[in-house]
């Protein structure tokens, strides 16, 4: 087992590896993590993610742009590829797995800070259904219906586009109402969210798998709940 610095050290050098957008560093250290006995689940959320997560804040500071993120999520990938059957081995993935819709709503293609959730929500072992940007509002229920996903992830970066959620939100809710929403974007706060009637909110790529898991568990406990009555 890897000493805590030798840990941070590995974990630094997978985060590193993804910010710079090199995937044969990724794969080395990766396979380095795994030959020291660093636990991959680890060294995936603390490494590799954390890697990506810088990378979005630096797109958002304007220092990266689209091919910069791209190559990076390739570094990712490329260091998940190694990391990913020790994981499922160890059965280390999130304690909570759900399944997942996530998309653009209608008028917006702004869909670098979905892109960066998905990747999150796949890290974690979640199943990820993505319809992508520019996603009329009956297609998020229509997804759900078909999928019978937990969590329905709306995203916006326009104001305009934004005032669609509360729609599809109502819609979600008449046919499913045990399914949890959870949105975000640039203009999306708590406010928005508790006005627009949606369960939770997501600052960031970073918070939105933890937001989503805490959701998912609230659904189980009442289940669990309903069943004990």
């Amino acid at each position: 087992m890897a000493s805590e610095e030798r840990t941070r050290e590995i974990l630094e050098a997978l985060k590193d590896s993804v910010k710079d957008f090199e995937e044969e560093e990724a794969v080395k250290w990766a396979k380095i993590a795994l030959e020291e006995g660093v636990d991959p689940f680890q060294a995936t959320m603390e490494g590799l993610a954390e890697g990506m997560i810088i990378a979005g804040d630096l797109y958002n500071q304007k220092e990266y742009f689209v091919p910069e993120l791209l190559m990076c999520s390739d570094a990712l990938y490329a260091g998940l590829e190694v990391l990913k059957p020790a994981i499922e081995a160890s059965d280390r993935q999130s304690e909570v797995k759900g399944s997942i819709v996530v998309g653009v709503v209608e008028g917006d293609v702004h869909d670098i800070g979905k892109n960066l959730v998905k990747i999150m929500f796949e890290v974690a072992g979640w199943t990820v259904h993505d319809l992508g940007k520019d996603v009329p509002l009956e297609k998020f229920v229509e997804e759900q219906i078909r999928t019978d996903c937990d969590v329905v992830g709306l995203s916006a970066l326009m104001t305009t586009s934004m005032l669609g959620m509360p729609e599809v939100i109502r819609k979600l809710r008449e046919k499913n109402p045990k399914v949890r929403i959870l949105i975000g974007g640039a203009p999306i706060n708590p406010e928005v969210a508790e006005k627009y009637g949606a369960d939770g909110y997501a600052k960031t790529a970073g918070t939105a798998v933890d937001e989503a898991i805490r959701l998912l568990k609230m659904l189980r406990d009442e289940e669990q709940g309903k069943q004990a009555v």
